[in-house]
């Protein structure tokens, strides 16, 4: 197995669980897959934060705005391992609720950064976008409150 696909079976799986925790409602599995100590950053669809406490404040927010989440996927366009950085970009494709309305398809573009931390992958940016041309993804964003 290259460097790469160990780092990839190491986040990708965390990655999703997080994930399907988030669009259910439970921010704790993200908190968990992210580094605590900065720099840390989210470049979000929805929200921009920067430094820990910020960023663990906008998991909240997300959270309690998202339910009903049924299917989440992350399709991999490239990833790299380089000494303790790693990183994947692709397309998330979700299913959820979002603000109570019902569940609608979600498409993002994604860049997620990781750092090696005491052995361990930690997520440390996370930059997503609509994918353009998927009018029902700018349609659920727009519900955020």
């Amino acid at each position: 197995m290259s460097e790469v696909d160990d780092f990839l079976s190491a986040v990708l799986p965390r990655q999703r669980d997080a994930d399907m925790a988030m669009l259910n409602g439970d921010s704790g599995p993200r908190k968990t897959l992210w580094s605590h100590q900065d720099p840390v950053t989210v470049l979000g669809a929805a929200k921009t934060a920067s430094g820990w406490s910020a960023v663990a404040s906008l998991f909240d927010w997300l959270a309690e705005n998202f339910s009903n989440g049924t299917s989440y996927a992350l399709d991999v366009t490239a990833a790299g391992v380089s000494a303790d950085l790693g990183y994947v970009v692709g397309s998330e494709h979700s299913k959820a609720s979002i603000g109570g309305e019902a569940p609608a398809p979600i498409a993002l573009r994604v860049t997620l950064i990781f750092r090696r931390e005491d052995g361990e992958w930690k997520e440390v940016h996370r930059h997503a976008d609509p994918i353009p041309g998927i009018p029902s993804t700018q349609d659920q964003l727009g519900r955020f409150k």
